[in-house]
């Protein structure tokens, strides 16, 4: 089988033949149609010390079932984590992390809508959003970001500030619903709001915290890092959460399956539109690497196979 991998610190990344893995106990080996592409996974390309596997968000079909795997047959096309090399033609998806394609949904919408989709409910739980309360997203036009829009207005914001890298970027988060996009260099980013999700952090992180209003929450879920000002914090009486999806998707598998349910029935009821920007095949990873690196991508970035 094919499989994508990089030999150094930075890439470049390459396709290698491979033979196909095995699954272990606990596992489903899925025959990938679709890899979503995500910031983490392109960061640690640049910055870990040595090479570690493309993981990501898988989508195909069921080929063979790992010892103790009950709720699943070959055969049943599904969406999961996978922690090891991801970007393949074979891989194995942990069982626990895998959920069902429903019938009339592509692989592409797939990889696109739930992974992505989870982390926006998430970072959306953790602000405590409530009806009537006004909300930031930055990376609004981002993987993660594009569907943390159209969700924030689901749990009853009444007013969504989408906030870009780049003005040309506004188009996608306005069509989803935002009441207001600004760049994230504008002066002024308006009026205040009660929560923001940030997805950037950086040097960026101290401006969202300016952007809320005392009283309000602010939740972290970039892995740009990025310091706060504890003095910030104090003098407006204002909350900074930190969010990782990981530790949910472990601890509270409930939580992550009520969630995805949920998903699905919003994409099945058009509530909740996930955006693609691009689809490229396997050999062509390092294009999709180059799309969400430069943060030029409107939408999910997916190599189908």
């Amino acid at each position: 089988m094919r499989r994508v991998r990089y030999d150094h610190q930075g890439g470049p990344l390459f396709t290698e033949e491979v033979p196909a893995p095995a699954p272990g106990p606990g596992e489903l080996l899925v025959r990938a149609e679709a890899v979503g592409v995500t910031l983490p996974v392109v960061r640690k390309v640049r910055e870990a010390a040595e090479p570690v596997p493309l993981g990501g968000e898988v989508a195909g079909e069921v080929v063979a079932l790992g010892a103790g795997v009950g709720g699943f047959a070959v055969g049943d096309r599904v969406t999961g984590l996978c922690f090891g090399h991801g970007y393949a033609e074979v891989v194995p998806l942990l069982a626990p992390m895998a959920g069902p394609i429903p019938r009339g949904a592509s692989a592409v919408d797939a990889v696109a809508l739930v992974r992505s989709g989870l982390v926006a409910l998430g970072v959306l739980d953790a602000a405590g959003a409530r009806r009537g309360e006004r909300a930031l997203v930055t990376a609004a036009a981002g993987g993660v970001g594009h569907l943390a829009v159209q969700l924030a207005r689901v749990r009853g914001a009444s007013r969504v500030v989408a906030a870009v890298s780049d003005p040309a970027k506004a188009a996608l988060p306005l069509a989803l619903g935002a009441d207001s996009a600004v760049a994230y260099a504008d002066a002024s980013w308006g009026e205040p709001v009660d929560y923001a999700l940030d997805a950037v952090g950086g040097d960026l992180l101290g401006r969202v915290v300016g952007a809320v209003a005392p009283g309000g929450r602010l939740v972290a879920y970039s892995s740009g890092g990025g310091s706060i000002s504890a003095y910030d914090l104090l003098a407006g009486a204002k909350t900074a959460i930190g969010f990782q999806m990981a530790r949910i998707a472990r601890e509270q598998p409930a939580w992550y399956e009520r969630r995805r349910r949920e998903l699905w029935e919003l994409f099945a009821a058009g509530t909740v539109r996930p955006a693609v920007h691009a689809t490229v095949p396997l050999d062509e990873a390092a294009r999709a690497h180059e799309w969400i690196e430069t943060r030029s991508n409107r939408g999910k970035v997916v190599l189908v196979i």
